[in-house]
């Protein structure tokens, strides 16, 4: 059995649909799950969400593990978290860092990111297609490897 794709999600993002959905949109989390879901093919997921650092992080950890990619939405963590800097540089498996909205059109402080510089690649700025995007890209990912 092939390994899954973990879609890992940080803080606030469980607010999604709610939240300005003039910048993120209407879908809820669970409307981005449910449809790749169905675009996940043959690709097992592993869809979480946390607004707490550590649990992120431990699944990260598990991931690396776990996992044949990994898709991150980190939120603000991006911004704050040498923590998941850390983890993310001992993960072995390719990550695919993924924003609803694009950070640097906004505030000044979303322009410092700790994890782009680890990411094989990153998706941001088309809402929750963006998850579309990346669940792609991670397929491809895969075969590629495979």
């Amino acid at each position: 059995m092939s390994k899954p794709i973990y879609i890992l999600n940080g803080p606030n993002l469980n607010l999604l649909g709610t939240r300005e959905p003039e910048i993120y949109g209407t879908s809820t989390l669970s409307d981005i799950e449910t449809g790749l879901l169905r675009l996940s093919a043959n690709n097992a997921l592993v869809f979480r969400q946390t607004n707490h650092e550590g649990v992120l992080i431990d699944w990260v950890q598990e991931s690396a593990e776990k996992g044949a990619v990994l898709i991150l939405n980190p939120g603000a963590f991006t911004h704050t978290s040498i923590a998941l800097h850390d983890a993310l540089k001992a993960c072995a498996i390719p990550i695919i860092e993924l924003h609803l909205s694009n950070p640097e059109a906004r505030e000044a402080f979303r322009h410092v990111n700790f994890v782009a510089p680890i990411a094989q690649g990153r998706i941001a700025g088309f809402g929750a297609y963006g998850y579309e995007l990346a669940l792609k890209a991670a397929q491809r990912l895969i075969l590629q490897e495979g």
